[in-house]
């Protein structure tokens, strides 16, 4: 490890940042040269496993008042809900399967069970943050608006309870990007009209409404009900019938409510060890001026960090284990991250640029304990990687694609 942060770019010549750009360029046309049926068979395979992994939890739910029902059922619905949020909306929104031409698995049809609304998470997560990836003051996902999470950001005293209420946002993650993607900062500034405001605010409270109805209320009053009946049949008493209701109403509540929170602490973890850990840089507005085509990619290479696995994990970590090359071509299928891989890799030996990568706790212990330090005044950036040195000189793995003809045929 070296302890020198000047930009990598530093070290390039304005030639090679230039033939850096041209051969990112290819890279990605190569791929969506031969995209076809055996891309379209994922995605739609991972849609029709998603909805029978929901179908199995909630059936398996209508029996939660009974432990190792309600246990099968959350564990099911929480994977559901997490590959329906990661590998499916995410993707999905990102554009990744719009050459489908499908009228529905595309970005400007297709919806998420999420509290973020589509229109404003595309903004300002596709938009804002793809594109001004880590440069302070521009990326507002640097910290979310409300971590300090780069010793370069200014501190204040609020931070000091970051520790706590970072445990909180991971709870409610969904609830804390929706908030996040109203961008209080455009509002207080007057960029954002009031029709404008008032339109996301209305979108936030319909998905709000339609969790609260679907998740909190409508499948345990249906669990309440198969109980109900389950006990009029077995020739129960009329108190017993109701008592039994309400414990069936309440088990469903609570596995919902579990289900929703293990899948933002999922989303939260794999989202910050995918940026904040030591690797990653970050940039100042006046070192992205006037930033050309192959800068942009080296910036969006040095900016993000992947987060080693084996198949079902990049399945249901939405493929964003592979953060770096997910930030190189956010528009490509997801499928294709652990295949192009190597390329990138070979592309980062060759130039003398880092390649961040590490194992799942190793980054997520990293981004904690920054988010501990920085709470609090001072820090100095931490030791970044040096070159890529090929695979004697990294830990990332070589991408095994069992899981996509599982997917397909499911």
């Amino acid at each position: 490890m070296t302890t020198d942060i000047e930009n990598p770019l530093q070290g390039l010549s304005p030639e090679q940042v230039q033939a850096i750009g041209r051969e990112f360029d290819q890279l990605h046309d190569e791929v969506f040269e031969e995209l076809g049926d055996r891309d379209a068979a994922y995605i739609r395979g991972i849609i029709a496993l998603h909805r029978r992994l929901g179908l199995l939890g909630r059936v398996l739910l209508l029996g939660s008042s009974r432990g190792p029902l309600w246990l099968a059922g959350t564990a099911t619905l929480s994977l559901a809900k997490i590959l329906e949020n990661m590998e499916i909306g995410h993707n999905v929104m990102h554009g990744q399967w719009d050459w489908m031409n499908d009228p529905v698995i595309n970005s400007s049809a297709w919806d998420w069970d999420s509290a973020s609304t589509a229109e404003a998470w595309k903004h300002s997560h596709n938009y804002v943050h793809h594109t001004y990836t880590n440069i302070r003051g521009k990326d507002k996902d640097l910290g979310y608006e409300i971590m300090r999470i780069d010793p370069l950001q200014k501190w204040h005293p609020v931070y000091l309870a970051q520790p706590l209420y970072n445990l909180v946002l991971m709870a409610l993650f969904e609830w804390g990007v929706a908030l996040h993607d109203l961008d209080f900062d455009a509002i207080r500034a007057g960029e954002k009209s009031k029709s404008q405001v008032k339109r996301e605010l209305k979108g936030m409270a319909g998905k709000a409404k339609d969790q609260i109805v679907k998740d909190y209320v409508a499948w345990p009053l249906l669990s309440a009900l198969v109980m109900v009946a389950a006990e009029r049949g077995a020739g129960a008493l009329d108190g017993d019938k109701l008592r039994s209701g309400r414990r069936s109403f309440r088990s469903t509540l609570w596995a919902d409510v579990t289900a929703n929170i293990v899948r933002n602490v999922w989303a939260h973890a794999i989202i910050f060890c995918g940026h904040f850990p030591d690797q990653t840089y970050t940039f100042s507005q006046e070192e992205t001026s006037d930033e050309s085509r192959g800068a942009r990619y080296v910036r969006q290479l040095v900016g993000a960090a992947n987060i080693e696995g084996g198949p079902l994990f990049h399945v249901i970590s939405g493929n964003l284990g592979y953060q770096v090359e997910h930030h190189l071509y956010p528009d490509m299928p997801s499928t294709r991250y652990g295949e192009i891989a190597p390329r990138v890799r070979e592309i980062c030996e060759r130039y003398g640029l880092p390649y961040n990568t590490g194992p799942f706790f190793r980054q997520w212990g990293m981004v904690q304990r920054t988010i501990v330090r920085l709470a609090f005044p001072g820090g100095k950036p931490r030791p970044k990687p040096g070159p890529y040195r090929g695979d004697e000189g990294s830990r990332a793995t070589t991408p095994d694609h069992d899981i996509a003809p599982l997917a397909a045929s499911s």
